[in-house]
């Protein structure tokens, strides 16, 4: 009887996980649809996204009787620190990539010429609010519920699949989705694990996503310009992905080994 009982409240708490996350797609959706004329767009879908993402998460928090604590919400002392040091960690990591491109790649990072002040304040806003929705998403809620309900590993891989699937889902390859998304979500989750919280996470996905755009991997868009020696393009995109790979194994054993006693 206590086995089944134990099996019914892991499966309820699987199908609230998987409501809400559905939930958050469609505001995701609705949102991004109503303010797709406006002006800058991209900010106010994702900042609009991003609060009632937060405050759906209370409304499920209060129907489990789920303080912010438990979810890994509630702001801490802890979290600002927590938040600057993931930042610099995130930052470290994208410079390994690209060491490690530059280096047994023909790949070179160029100055761009018309790179200005205010689009690297928006691009930094733009990557904040993105990394900000996502960990409300995948980290504090969903990842949570299931790691009280069911354990921590199932809540890991399983929240790991569907940041997988999300990104497929936006135009990602499988190839990318799988190896990228896969590993930054297991960095992600992990992190946020072991502190029990998103403070962490935050920090690394933002710094990510905001080093890579500075560096010019993402669209060319940022101080530096990544050229790619004509003729080489296959050759780079491999070492890029297996600098990728190098950068992601070491933050996952960095967060391994400064949090080995934190039990996730």
């Amino acid at each position: 009887m206590k086995s089944f009982n134990s099996a019914s409240k892991s499966f309820y708490a699987l199908c609230r996980v998987l409501l809400f996350y559905v939930l958050s797609i469609a505001i995701f959706a609705a949102v991004s649809g109503f303010c797709k004329k406006l002006h800058l767009d991209d900010y106010l879908s994702i900042s609009i996204t991003s609060i009632l993402t937060f405050v759906l998460i209370l409304l499920f928090a209060k129907r489990d009787k789920l303080t912010l604590s438990d979810i890994g919400l509630k702001i801490k002392s802890t979290h600002f620190p927590r938040f600057l040091s993931g930042f610099g960690l995130g930052f470290i990591l994208v410079l390994i990539q690209a060491l490690i491109a530059s280096n047994f790649a023909e790949i070179k990072f160029n100055l761009s010429g018309n790179i200005s002040v205010l689009s690297i304040i928006s691009s930094l806003g733009l990557y904040f609010v993105i990394a900000l929705r996502e960990e409300l998403v995948f980290r504090s809620y969903a990842m949570r519920n299931l790691a009280n309900s069911i354990n921590p590993v199932f809540a890991l891989v399983f929240i790991t699949i569907i940041f997988i699937l999300e990104h497929v889902i936006s135009g990602m390859s499988w190839k990318m989705s799988i190896i990228g998304s896969g590993l930054g979500g297991i960095l992600f989750g992990l992190s946020a694990l072991k502190t029990k919280g998103i403070a962490l996470p935050l920090g690394i996905h933002f710094a990510w996503n905001f080093t890579q755009c500075l560096l010019g991997f993402k669209s060319n868009s940022g101080i530096w310009k990544e050229v790619v020696e004509k003729g080489h393009e296959a050759h780079a995109e491999n070492v890029a992905l297996i600098g990728f790979v190098i950068a992601m194994t070491i933050g996952i054993s960095f967060i391994l080994l400064f949090y080995k006693k934190e039990k996730i």
